[in-house]
């Protein structure tokens, strides 16, 4: 027989020590009870059971019970016990007050406990379900008391640091639905840790842009219509088209017989990179078309436009279509059949067998390469046709017995070479995606290999340089001055090898990439063959040898006298 508490019900104390109740009843007995009250006391006490519960001593203010009245034992009349006053700190260890206000903090009871505002008529409002040592534990229906009333309990400072806890929350709760909404509007999500360093998709931006104006207004389609294109990937392609086209040596470049010819045109130059620009638009459109579902497994292309269905398939084939055809179409007719023909083989390659290649085979990234070598034989090709002395056909184009054509191809190589340490550690960044997609690249399949093929290219450049200068395209001059971002890059690309893309090596080796092109192409234009001197006698006067052999062969062919009254 357990012993009345006043104002609390038993079952509330069912995994309380009794050993310390008993203890607790003979202090509070001896202090306020008589002797013969105390003895009744005594005999209704039970023996404490075998299981015993430790509590840590804690001396906290008194807690005032309500006067509710003894309820009365078997053996002893209730009338006949006082108040029993109990230290708010003895149940602090114990479970049953844990959840009195349904969080389970025993820090807020503890400040809570400590208030004189906690009666004995809120912890009657309560019932538990005993919990005993190695035994399931069962949990009853509890009725807690309001929380309002849980809550004015609290000391000020933990009520300011519960308000704190639950800003947090709402805070987490806040973003996560926010990014819920934005996974399921397919708009671009943080890259992981390896790909923190990679550029925003060019695509993606564009197509963000296009989704914030009204629905068929015309800024959202063409806005959309650019996003097809690839603007970042087609601008470099017609950069590399202009290269080669500037670095063509056409005899007698300053005289005003090369000025009148027509290639030095700007109409020319114009039909050039609008046709090249046309065709790289259509390729990259078609390529979008063929790819959506696996755009949508990737985080830096699930934002592009028909991922996002800003455009209906049937735009964007009207849209691919035509560029190309416009392309094609200004190759040939403003430039030379020769690059027309190189315009239409890109498309091929890059919409027909690249793009479906992915899916089968990590040959595809040799596919892509060839395609990124093509723009500058065309502007090598467009250069050469408007100075050809025979028929003009592809062959003296491309493969002059002379020997001419050899600068086009050197720069064909350098773009074909260039693919792979740039792509290489572009791919291994984002390999579990490519991987989730079912696209086939070297990052994921054999990433051993992916760092040796990164390192053969990278080490092409130095000789193909050397290259530029014995074809009479760049002065020697350019061998120094390419040498470091070529040791550069050659040095970025040994540590990608030897880390297989681990402790930032790929980071350095794509960043290494995107400097090298670029420095290495204004390079050779500031070092073309023979324009320095060519400045130089034009600022200091002195004639050029050109000129001399013109003012001759005027003269010979001119009479005498004619000669002479030019010259007064």
């Amino acid at each position: 027989m357990r012993p009345p508490i006043p104002g609390l019900r038993p079952s509330l104390f069912d995994d309380v020590c009794w050993q310390c109740t008993r203890r607790a009843l003979r202090q509070s007995q001896s202090e306020r009870c008589p002797s013969s009250i105390r003895a009744q006391a005594l005999v209704a006490v039970p023996a404490a059971p075998s299981t015993r519960r430790h509590f840590s001593k804690i001396s906290l203010p008194r807690a005032t019970t309500s006067s509710a009245s003894v309820s009365a034992s078997p053996t002893a009349p209730a009338a006949s016990f006082p108040r029993q006053p109990f230290r708010a700190g003895y149940f602090l260890s114990n479970s049953f007050l844990s959840r009195i206000n349904g969080s389970g903090d025993t820090r807020g009871l503890r400040s809570s406990a400590a208030l004189p505002t906690t009666t004995a008529a809120s912890l009657g409002a309560v019932t538990d379900t005993p919990r005993h040592a190695g035994s399931d534990s069962t949990t009853a229906t509890a009725t807690a008391p309001d929380n309002v009333e849980s809550e004015t309990t609290l000391l000020p400072h933990r009520r300011r640091q519960a308000a704190r806890r639950n800003a947090a929350l709402s805070q987490t709760t806040t973003a996560a639905v926010a990014a819920a909404k934005t996974t399921s509007s397919t708009v671009t999500t943080l890259p992981s840790d390896s790909t923190k360093s990679l550029p925003p998709d060019a695509s993606s931006i564009l197509a963000g842009v296009a989704a914030s104006h009204p629905a068929n207004s015309f800024r959202r389609q063409l806005s959309a219509m650019l996003s097809l294109s690839k603007p970042r990937l087609t601008v470099l392609v017609v950069l590399s088209a202009m290269v080669p086209y500037a670095l063509y040596p056409v005899p007698a470049f300053l005289t005003h017989a090369a000025l009148d010819a027509p290639s030095l045109s700007p109409l020319t130059l114009l039909f050039l990179t609008t046709g090249t620009t046309l065709c790289s638009a259509s390729a990259n459109a078609l390529n979008m078309l063929y790819e959506p579902d696996t755009d949508s497994k990737m985080s830096r292309t699930r934002a592009r436009p028909l991922v996002r269905k800003l455009l209906t398939t049937r735009a964007a084939v009207l849209f691919a279509v035509g560029c190309g055809l416009a392309g094609t179409g200004a190759l040939f007719l403003g430039v030379n059949p020769t690059v027309a023909f190189l315009g239409a083989l890109n498309i091929a390659l890059y919409a027909g067998i690249y793009t479906p290649m992915k899916r089968i085979s990590a040959v595809n990234t040799w596919i892509g390469a060839i395609v990124g070598g093509i723009p500058p034989l065309m502007g090598w090709a467009a250069a050469a046709g408007e100075s050809a002395t025979a028929d003009g056909t592809w062959r003296e184009l491309l493969f002059a017995a002379d020997g001419s054509s050899i600068g086009g191809w050197l720069f064909a190589g350098i773009l074909f070479a260039w693919q792979f340490p740039h792509f290489m550690p572009l791919s291994w960044g984002i390999k579990e995606e490519y991987k989730a997609a079912g696209l086939r690249m070297l990052a994921w399949t054999n990433p051993a290999r992916n760092g040796r093929v990164a390192l053969r290219y990278s080490l092409v450049f130095v000789p193909l340089c050397i290259g530029l200068c014995a074809a009479g395209i760049t002065e020697w001059t350019f061998v120094a001055t390419s040498l470091p971002v070529n040791l550069w890059l050659i040095r970025e690309s040994i540590k990608f090898w030897r880390l297989e893309g681990l402790q930032g090596s790929a980071k350095g080796l794509f960043w290494a990439s995107v400097w090298h092109l670029p420095v290495v192409m204004v390079l050779a234009l500031a070092q073309k063959k023979g324009m320095w001197t060519r400045v130089w006698r034009s600022v200091v006067g002195q004639p050029l040898e050109d000129d001399d052999d013109e003012d001759g062969e005027w003269e010979e062919d001119t009479p005498i006298s004619v000669v002479a009254a030019a010259r007064r």
